[in-house]
C-alpha cells in the first residue's frame, strides 16, 4: 500500500515537471563595464523590441562576483515567445526617469525566442564579450542574433557608397534577403521581427515595403502561418491588424492614384463633421426642450442652475443658498441627468441666445 502511494506520488511529480516545465536562462555580464540588476521581459508587442518598458519585464536578479546570473521558474508561456535579456548603467535614483523611457545612454541586451521548457545559456565570447553568442536546445533561440547579423552587413552596404542609385539597388537587394532568410529560419516569430524593421517607417526599407505590400502574397503569407503556430497569441493578432490596414490604404491608392495620407485625413474630416452634427442637432433639440425640461428641476436645482449661469463656483453658489458645498454637488449631478449634460460649459450652452 505505501509502495503504491510513493510510485503514484513519483508519478505526478514527472507528470507535472512535464507538463508545466521549467525554464532556465542564465549567462554571464561583464561585472568590469555593468553593474546592477540584469532583467529580464518578455516582448508581446513586437514593435517594442526595441527599448525598455516597465510593462515588459517580469524579473529581475543581481550577478554574482564573477558576473554569472540565473532566471528560472516555470510560469511563462508553453509555447514560443519573445524574450529580451538587457542591463544598462542607470543608477538606482536615476530608473524611474531614464530607465522605463527607451534605453539609458548605455545598454546591453539580446532577443531570443524561447519558451517555458528551455534552457538557453549566454556565455561570454571573445574578450569577455556578453550576449553575442546563444547556447540552447531550440534552435531557433539564435534566430535574432542571425537576423542582427545581417543587418548589420546590410548598414555596411548602405554606408559604403552614400549615393541615391546605391542606395535603390541595396533597397531593393536587402529587402528580400531579409524577407527571404527570415523564411529560411522556419519561426514566424523571427519573421515578425524581420517585418517590424522592414516596415517601420524611419528606416530605408519602407518605402519598398509600400510598393511590395501591393502584389506580394508573402503577407498573408505570414498571416497563415502565424495562425498555424500562434492562432491566439497576441503577435498574431497584432500583425493581422496592421497588415489589413496598410493593404487596404495602397490598395485605395493603387486605385484611386490618390495618395494613403489623403484617405487618413478625409477619414478624420468626416468624423469630425459627423461629431458637429450630432452635437448640433443634440443641443438644438434640447434647446427646443429646455422649457419641459426646466419644469422637471426643483426649486433649489433651478436656483443653483441660474448661479452657474452667472459664473459662480460651487463654493459661490453654497454661500448663496445657505447650503454645503456636497449638497450643491448633489444638485448639480441632479440637474445635469435631467439635462442630458455632463458639464457646466454644455448646461450653459443649452441657455445661449
Amino acid at each position: 500500500m505505501n509502495l503504491n502511494y510513493f510510485l503514484f506520488l513519483f508519478l505526478a511529480t514527472i507528470g507535472t515537471g512535464i507538463s508545466y516545465g521549467q525554464y532556465e536562462f542564465s549567462g554571464y555580464v561583464n561585472t568590469t563595464q555593468w553593474e546592477g540588476e540584469v532583467y529580464l521581459s518578455v516582448v508581446e508587442d513586437y514593435r517594442k523590441v526595441s527599448g525598455v518598458y516597465p510593462e515588459q519585464i517580469i524579473h529581475k536578479v543581481y550577478p554574482d562576483s564573477s558576473g554569472y546570473f540565473k532566471f528560472s521558474g516555470n510560469n511563462l508561456p508553453e509555447e514560443n515567445r519573445i524574450y529580451r535579456i538587457h542591463v544598462d548603467s542607470c543608477n538606482e535614483s536615476d530608473q524611474t526617469a531614464n530607465h522605463f523611457n527607451g534605453h539609458c545612454p548605455n545598454s546591453r541586451e539580446i532577443f531570443f525566442v524561447a519558451n517555458n521548457k528551455d534552457s538557453l545559456q549566454l556565455p561570454f565570447s571573445f574578450d569577455n564579450e556578453m550576449f553575442c553568442k546563444v547556447v540552447s536546445g531550440n534552435e531557433k533561440a539564435k534566430a535574432f542574433l542571425k537576423i542582427d547579423s545581417l543587418k548589420n552587413d546590410m548598414r555596411f552596404a548602405f554606408g559604403t557608397y552614400r549615393s541615391e542609385a546605391n542606395r535603390k539597388i541595396n533597397t531593393k537587394k536587402w529587402f528580400k534577403t531579409l524577407q527571404h532568410y527570415g523564411e529560411l529560419l522556419n519561426e514566424p516569430l523571427a519573421e515578425l521581427y524581420i517585418y517590424s524593421y522592414i516596415s517601420d517607417r524611419r528606416n530605408e526599407l519602407h518605402t519598398y515595403y509600400l510598393q511590395d505590400i501591393k502584389t506580394s502574397s508573402y503577407y498573408n503569407e505570414l498571416l497563415g502561418r502565424l495562425k498555424q503556430n500562434y492562432s491566439e497569441s497576441p503577435y498574431t493578432k497584432q500583425y493581422e491588424a496592421e497588415i489589413m490596414s496598410d493593404q487596404f490604404l495602397v490598395n485605395a491608392e493603387r486605385r484611386s492614384g490618390i495618395p494613403w495620407w489623403v484617405y487618413v485625413v478625409s477619414c478624420v474630416a468626416l468624423v469630425s463633421i459627423l461629431g458637429n452634427f450630432y452635437f448640433f442637432g443634440k443641443y438644438k433639440k434640447l434647446k427646443n426642450d429646455i422649457p419641459a425640461v426646466q419644469e422637471l428641476l426643483s426649486s433649489q436645482e433651478q436656483k443653483v442652475l441660474d448661479l452657474i449661469l452667472k459664473d459662480k463656483s460651487n463654493k459661490e453658489i453654497a454661500a448663496a443658498m445657505f447650503v454645503s458645498v456636497s449638497t450643491v454637488k448633489t444638485h448639480i449631478n441632479n440637474l445635469y441627468k435631467k439635462l442630458k449634460v455632463s458639464s457646466r460649459a454644455e448646461a450653459k450652452a443649452l441657455f445661449e441666445k
